[in-house]
């Protein structure tokens, strides 16, 4: 890093996402080399000693993450005894450190993220953040109005009730539904056990975006770095969940 926006310095140590860090600056409790600056524009480098209410603001070694367009009969795994493929051997560069955020099972195919951000990855996954993860289902008949209400009621599985979740009917047709599904928690093979209890068990199954992060132009079992930019959507999105969550909170 050569230099950057102090906001942005902020984001990538870990000290707070851009906007939050941009309140910080205009606050006056963010130093540049003694002095303070209230400009988060105000450029940066990695020789500058940067604080926060008098502590030093550290640079991480660079972290690594991924975009995985994850095809049908790979599994989410670092190794199994059974000998089946999994999503690392589709990886040709070393992967030492890396872990998927959150699970997809063998059947299910599209996005999944991988990094070596432990922080992200826990608000990536954790319910208490609400990060959207949507899927598209083409599932066995004719999905009803009773269904999308029941879905958006919460549908009680086997293990408690599911949170809300949104579903839209792309089509119908010859006794198929294609459907899109909006969830806000990541459990056990949630979508498949949701439609099985509405009795539309699903024959195919695609995740098409994970916290507004899309495979699109990404051919099946290829992957790509995130950019920079779909980066900080990730560290702000899952921040801003967690904050909306808690104002809604009677």
């Amino acid at each position: 890093m050569s230099s950057v926006r102090l906001n942005r310095y902020m984001s990538v140590s870990g000290a707070a996402a851009r906007r939050k860090g941009e309140i910080l600056i205009r606050d006056g409790r963010v130093t540049v080399n003694g002095a303070v600056v209230t400009d988060p524009a105000f450029s940066v480098s990695t020789g500058d000693a940067v604080m926060l209410d008098g502590k030093p603001l550290i640079l991480e070694a660079r972290r690594r993450y991924y975009v995985l367009n994850k095809p049908t009969g790979v599994i989410v795994s670092r190794g199994d005894t059974h000998g089946r493929a999994t999503v690392f051997d589709l990886f040709a560069e070393s992967m030492d450190g890396i872990f998927p955020v959150g699970r997809l099972d063998e059947d299910t195919s599209g996005v999944l993220l991988l990094t070596d951000d432990g922080d992200l990855a826990y608000r990536l996954t954790h319910p208490s953040y609400g990060v959207e993860k949507v899927y598209r289902a083409e599932v066995e008949g004719e999905v009803s109005a009773g269904d999308i209400r029941r879905t958006g009621e919460g549908i009680v599985l086997d293990d408690g009730p599911a949170s809300p979740a949104r579903m839209i009917v792309l089509s119908i047709g010859s006794g198929v539904s294609l459907v899109e599904i909006v969830l806000h928690e990541g459990r056990k093979r949630q979508v498949r056990r949701m439609m099985e209890r509405l009795g539309h068990p699903v024959r195919v199954l695609e995740r098409i975006s994970f916290g507004g992060i899309t495979a699109k132009h990404l051919p099946l079992g290829s992957f790509r770095p995130l950019t920079g930019e779909e980066i900080e959507h990730l560290h702000n999105e899952s921040c801003m969940k967690r904050s909306r969550k808690r104002n809604d909170t009677p």
